[in-house]
């Protein structure tokens, strides 16, 4: 038996237009102090969750700045992550009569959007602490795979994220360095599920 295996693929146009994006985005923030980019490699643990729970790096954060004062900043954001988890073969009651053996690939797809608020800690010249806090939408697909049907949600809801994170610049007052952050995800659904759809 054939296992299909999940994957979210962008398309070839999509990615070279994004990278492209970004290259314009870097070479005109030389000319404008007060505008910061960071694209971030980002990490998840679901927490209070018994799907699809397992820790995982698949994930990255888009998000440029505007400095509104010396501590101030405004911006918009989006990011996206995935998280997976194996489930071994058990019994699936599916109707009074009728129950089906099967393992099962659960996966959790996140897709925030929208904007963000940060102020900025008294810092050194090469570490700025700051906090912060990042709202707006949320689309998600929570999955579970067998060898036959895939089961699937795909709710909309309102996203709010407080965030605590730092930039690091090895070299003082230059405009590269590291952004590392710590943040908590909230969501409300706004959206009913789908129904189940075979494979």
């Amino acid at each position: 038996m054939k296992t299909k295996i999940l994957k979210h693929r962008v398309p070839k146009r999509i990615l070279i237009g994004m990278l492209l994006v970004l290259f314009c985005f870097t070479s005109k923030a030389q000319t404008w102090e007060n505008v910061h980019f960071n694209v971030d490699w980002q990490m998840n643990v679901p927490l209070n969750s018994n799907f699809a729970d397992k820790f995982s790096g698949w994930g990255m954060n888009f998000e440029g700045k505007y400095d509104l004062t010396p501590y101030w900043s405004i911006g918009a954001f989006l990011n996206f992550h995935t998280n997976h988890r194996y489930v071994d073969r058990r019994t699936i009651p599916l109707t009074p009569t009728a129950s089906l053996t099967t393992d099962q690939q659960q996966s959790a797809f996140q897709l925030p959007f929208g904007i963000s608020v940060s102020y900025k800690l008294p810092d050194n010249r090469y570490v700025k602490p700051y906090f912060g806090v990042k709202s707006g939408a949320m689309y998600s697909q929570n999955s579970i795979y067998n060898n036959l049907v895939q089961w699937y949600e795909r709710p909309w809801g309102f996203y709010v994220s407080p965030e605590l994170g730092m930039d690091i610049h090895p070299v003082p007052y230059q405009r590269l360095g590291f952004h590392v952050a710590v943040y908590y995800l909230s969501l409300i659904h706004i959206s009913e599920p789908t129904r189940p759809e075979p494979i």
